[in-house]
C-alpha cells in the first residue's frame, strides 16, 4: 500500500549558492502530526515549514513537495551515500507510489481527510546543487544537469483539502483525470525534450505560467 514515510519541515540555514540569504532547502522529518492547508502567496503548505525564497518557490501551486523513496534508494546506489528522508527538500518521502507517473491533475488522499492534487515537476536550481554538495553526496558543478537527464523530479502537490498528515498515512489516489500527460513527461518538455511541449498546452490542471510558456515555445512565430 502506498504510505508517506515521513513529513520533513524546514530547518533554515544560509545559502551561500545565492550569496546571501536563508534557505529552507534542508528538511526534518517531523515528530508528530503536521497541520496542512493553502498557503498564501510564496508560502508553504505545511504549518512548521517555510519558504524562504518566495519569488522561486511555494505558493498555491507548490504547496507541497513530494518524493519517492524509491527514487532517493535509486539515486543513494548511484552516489554511495544513504539519503535520509527530506534529503532532496522533499516535504513527503513516499513508498510504494510512482510519482514521476502521476498525472498532471491527479489527486491522492493522504490519511483520512488531507488530498492534494499533483500540480507541476521540480525544476533543479543552483540551491538544489550546493545543498548536495554539502552533504558530500555529489559535486555541485553538474549537478543540475545530472538531475535533470535523470528527469526523476518528484512532483509540487496543491492543497484541495486541509487537515492532519504524519509518517505512516496511507495514500490513495482517489482522482485520474482523461489525459496521458504525467510529471515526467511536463519536466522532460520543460528542460531538455521541447517536442513534447504541444502536449502540455491544454493541460487544465497545469499553472497558467507553464501552460504560457509552452503557447510562446509552440507558438509558429517563436524563434
Amino acid at each position: 500500500m502506498a504510505r508517506v514515510l515521513s513529513v520533513n519541515l524546514a530547518v533554515p540555514r544560509s545559502n551561500p549558492a545565492k550569496g546571501v540569504g536563508i534557505t529552507g532547502i534542508d528538511k526534518r522529518p517531523a515528530d508528530g502530526p503536521v497541520t496542512v492547508r493553502p498557503p498564501g502567496p510564496g508560502g508553504s503548505g505545511l504549518d512548521g515549514d517555510k519558504i524562504f525564497d518566495v519569488d522561486s518557490h511555494g505558493g498555491a501551486d507548490q504547496a507541497v513537495y513530494a518524493y519517492a523513496r524509491e527514487d532517493l534508494d535509486a539515486w543513494g546506489a548511484e552516489l554511495g551515500q544513504e539519503l535520509p528522508g527530506g534529503a532532496f527538500g522533499e516535504n513527503l518521502t513516499t513508498a510504494g507510489l510512482a510519482v514521476t507517473d502521476a498525472l498532471i491533475g491527479e489527486r491522492w488522499r493522504i490519511g483520512p481527510d488531507v488530498v492534494l492534487e499533483v500540480a507541476v515537476p521540480r525544476i533543479p536550481c543552483g540551491t538544489f546543487a550546493h545543498w548536495m554538495a554539502s552533504l558530500g553526496a555529489a559535486p555541485e558543478r553538474g549537478w543540475q544537469k545530472r538531475f535533470t537527464l535523470r528527469a526523476v523530479p518528484g512532483a509540487y502537490l496543491r492543497v484541495v483539502t486541509g487537515g492532519q498528515i504524519r509518517g505512516g498515512d496511507p495514500v490513495e489516489v482517489i482522482e485520474r483525470p482523461d489525459h496521458d500527460v504525467t510529471i515526467g513527461i511536463t519536466f522532460r518538455a520543460l528542460t531538455r525534450e521541447a517536442e513534447l511541449l504541444p502536449r502540455l498546452r491544454d493541460i487544465a490542471a497545469l499553472p497558467q505560467d507553464v501552460r504560457d510558456l509552452a503557447d510562446r515555445r509552440t507558438s509558429p512565430y517563436a524563434s
